[in-house]
């Protein structure tokens, strides 16, 4: 039995598998990254649902695994020497966990960082600008008065959708035909854009084609709909 002592988050969060991989998470756009591309390659893992409402993440156990303080993170006890693996960041996770498997990230390298660089593109522009426009639009920030902080974000999300309404052309997924990470990372925060969020007319997505599309496509998937649900929320 694998041995997680190590890692203080184990004391709040017991794993009761120690063997396979910990995943501390909320389904939020960026936690679902993980749980999804963990259901789609079938590798066996414990859930924690990490409750960001009640400032969970701020935790000395939890910043023990993330010093940022954000979800998601993983302890893999089979990492790399077969040695138990901590890592954050859901980008890096992504690329970890397809690097590992030998899946959801092509074999050829031209291919391969083809993917990875949309990946980084989620994460550079569709996060945080489409988590700002949430902000201002759903959350606290709709209050204020001044709009300019919600209308500069949603300009800059309708620019970056219409980057991927460009790039779908010709193709069923981000990487031609072939489903990769770099579609995992996205799925979760256009669809919470134009759902959770309602911001779908601030950025005029029904003038779009491919996007929508391409969303329907995705969330068709029996592992992107199971993990959407994972962990269970508190």
């Amino acid at each position: 039995m694998a041995d997680l002592s190590a890692f203080p988050i184990t004391a709040r969060w017991p794993a009761k598998n120690p063997d396979i991989l910990q995943l501390y998470s909320l389904p939020t756009p960026n936690g679902v990254k993980v749980s999804i591309m963990l259901e789609e390659i079938g590798l066996p893992y414990e859930p924690h649902a990490i409750n960001i409402g009640a400032d969970e993440t701020w935790t000395p156990e939890f910043l023990s695994l993330n010093p940022n303080g954000k979800i998601p993170a993983i302890i893999d006890p089979d990492g790399p020497g077969g040695k138990p693996l901590g890592l954050f960041e859901s980008g890096a996770i992504l690329i970890y966990l397809a690097e590992k498997t030998g899946k959801l990230l092509p074999a050829d390298a031209a291919r391969r960082y083809e993917a990875i660089q949309w990946v980084m593109f989620q994460m550079g522009g569709i996060g945080p600008m489409f988590g700002q426009l949430g902000f201002f639009h759903k959350f606290a920030g709709k209050d204020i008065e001044d709009k300019r902080p919600r209308d500069r974000y949603a300009k800059e999300s309708a620019r970056l959708i219409r980057v991927i309404e460009s790039r779908l052309e010709g193709r069923d997924w981000i990487v031609g035909d072939e489903y990769t990470i770099a579609d995992i990372s996205m799925l979760g925060w256009v669809r919470n854009l134009i759902g959770f969020y309602g911001a779908g007319e601030l950025i005029q997505y029904d003038e779009l084609k491919r996007v929508p599309e391409w969303l329907e496509r995705g969330l068709a998937r029996p592992a992107v709909q199971r993990g959407l649900e994972i962990p269970a929320r508190p």
